[in-house]
């Protein structure tokens, strides 16, 4: 069933809804490609924070985030008005089918017209860039402000020590090797254990509940657990100074 639409010159062309779907599905690749693009400038500046590299090329990261935030969101209004578009077209079933592209071309508009210069941050991978990078240069130990932190005053040691604590999973007791922190409450633990944990409550047909002592979050799921690469690294980093220190 196809939407007519005319060009500049005056001719007519034709969209129909396998063009539509066709464009769809061209859409969600580019939003794969974008999201796996974030995933490489994420890990990119994890490593220049890591090796404390001149803060010019984190900046550059930084940028580079900003931008795919933005693609990312314009590709996302194109694909709500898309589907929109069909989901209307099929539901209302009209006498006369209305001009496709232009009824995209309107929705698409329509979405951009309430964006603001910052809401593109509100981007779930980029907000997990920024804290991924602020909480790595904070279990480094890098461009630390203690005034900020609350650790003014408090002694060197003491700091190490908690930050030690901190690569402790919550379940097992171990030092953790794979984190994955709950979005919900920002906890983090083993991944292997707290899956087994989740797991085995679900078959059970019970809620789980976030382990951590003194939390009341009671329905956790698997898609609230990510990955956290920055404490993964900063236990890591930590070993292999303890290795160099006793060898």
């Amino acid at each position: 069933m196809p939407g007519r639409s005319s060009t500049s010159s005056g001719s007519t062309c034709y969209i129909s809804f396998s063009g539509l779907e066709s464009a769809l599905s061209s859409l969600k690749n580019f939003q794969y490609c974008i999201s796996s693009g974030m995933d490489t400038v994420s890990s990119v500046a994890l490593d220049l924070v890591e090796t404390q590299t001149q803060v010019s090329s984190e900046y550059s990261m930084d940028k580079a985030m900003v931008e795919f935030s933005k693609m990312d969101r314009e590709l996302s209004h194109y694909v709500k008005a898309i589907q929109s578009t069909i989901n209307h077209v099929k539901e209302d079933r009209p006498e006369k089918v209305p001009d496709l592209k232009l009824l995209v071309e309107k929705k698409f508009l329509a979405l951009q017209d309430k964006n603001s210069d910052a809401n593109f941050k509100e981007n779930e991978k980029f907000v997990q860039f920024k804290q991924q990078l602020r909480e790595l240069k904070k279990q480094l130990g890098i461009h630390a402000d203690r005034e900020n932190d609350g650790t003014e005053g408090v002694d060197k040691d003491m700091i190490v020590t908690q930050r030690q604590t901190n690569f402790i999973c919550p379940i097992t007791q171990l030092e953790m090797k794979k984190p994955v922190k709950n979005k919900m409450c920002g906890h983090t633990y083993e991944e292997e254990a707290i899956v087994r944990m989740i797991e085995s409550k679900h078959k059970r047909k019970k809620k789980a509940c976030c382990p951590k002592i003194g939390y009341s979050h009671t329905d956790m799921r698997m898609s609230d657990l990510i990955p956290d690469e920055a404490l993964r690294r900063a236990v890591e980093s930590h070993n292999k100074k303890k290795k160099r220190h006793s060898e």
